[in-house]
């Protein structure tokens, strides 16, 4: 009997786990499945290229607490939107047959809503891949979590704290920016476990002067330090996000639009830090580790049964699986009245929202 080919590939933006993810699929399909696994590497665009790799035991020895991923990946390589010559072209049906060619039995694709919409695209002409979510932001809402988030809020927890000791021996009001995109998880978790005196969050929008009257509030109870987590995508009551690249819709920045508007109201030094990539990189916690382990051996399972246009998904600690399609159809934000938020609220939190 013919052993089935599977492919597996990471797209988007890198975030820790993807290697965690790839080990468990491969050691789940040579070992359970009897399977032939190949890498693809730069996601979508490593099969328009013929970009691939055998992927055994010893390719994939040590890598599960390793950062970044085996496979390299990609923002680019869209097969129905390829850039060429200043203009975008459809390579779809090329793309299919580079998979007949290669003849692969199905896909393990790995990402995050861009690559996902990409994953379901292909299943509506017939390409049959299992998708896995992968996302820092933890913002699609047919998961519980994301592997790489938690390792996300960690880093950012361990920035509020080494901020904090700082901020006071300074008397100063430290602002740190992190990652989220329209959502707030991290900056809300990160927030909250480092202790911080004021959330900023998209989906709260903050006044200036909320913030400003917590900064004083603090100072008449004898506090000459603040520490304000904002997540990257945070805005001002009635205004819009603040870009690095407006071209390109990348955020970033609004920790200093923070500090520009409450400088001259306050009496005390301000400093602003960027996390950055820096919550992308390194190794994954144990958290991340064992999520992305089970997800890479449900992914393993569905793909070698030939089960396909499914995402696997965390719900309530049990891995299951939705259409890729339900995954995509809407995001999940921070609920500013949930519970998350409530108890951040009554530990003395400010959202800057008055």
């Amino acid at each position: 009997m013919t052993k089935k080919r599977i492919g597996i590939l990471t797209g988007g933006g890198d975030c820790p786990g993807l290697n965690a993810v790839i080990r468990g699929a491969v050691r789940t399909l040579i070992r359970d499945h009897d399977a032939e696994v190949i890498g693809i590497q730069f996601g979508f665009e490593g099969l328009l290229t013929n970009a691939t790799v055998p992927l055994g035991g010893e390719s994939i020895r040590g890598i599960l607490p390793k950062g970044g991923t085996l496979l390299r990946t990609t923002n680019r390589g869209n097969p129905f939107e390829y850039p060429s010559n200043g203009t975008f072209v459809d390579r779809s049906q090329e793309l299919v047959q580079n998979i007949q060619h290669l003849g692969i039995d199905g896909i393990i694709a790995i990402g995050g809503d861009g690559t996902l919409r990409i994953a379901q695209r292909l299943c509506d002409i017939g390409i049959p891949i299992v998708t896995v979510p992968k996302t820092i932001d933890n913002d699609l809402a047919a998961t519980d979590y994301t592997f790489g988030f938690m390792t996300a809020v960690d880093v950012a927890t361990e920035a509020v704290d080494r901020l904090d000791s700082t901020a006071e021996s300074h008397e100063r009001v430290m602002i740190l920016e992190v990652m989220g995109r329209n959502a707030g998880w991290i900056a809300l978790y990160s927030g909250i476990a480092g202790g911080a005196d004021i959330i900023l969050i998209p989906e709260i929008h903050y006044q200036s002067e909320a913030i400003i009257d917590s900064i004083r509030s603090r100072q008449q109870e004898g506090s000459q330090f603040d520490i304000i987590v904002v997540a990257e995508g945070a805005k001002r009551q009635g205004g819009e996000e603040s870009y690095l690249d407006p071209a390109k819709r990348r955020l970033g920045g609004v920790a200093y639009q923070v500090a520009a508007d409450i400088a001259e109201q306050i009496d005390l030094e301000i400093r602003v830090t960027v996390l950055g990539h820096v919550q992308r990189g390194g190794s994954p916690n144990a958290f991340d580790r064992i999520l992305a382990t089970r997800f890479g051996k449900a992914a393993a399972d569905l793909v070698a049964g030939g089960q396909f246009g499914l995402m696997v998904s965390l719900r309530q600690d049990q891995i299951v699986w939705v259409p890729i399609a339900d995954a995509v159809s809407r995001p999940k934000y921070v609920d500013p009245d949930g519970e998350v938020v409530k108890a951040a609220r009554s530990v003395g939190i400010s959202f800057g929202d008055g």
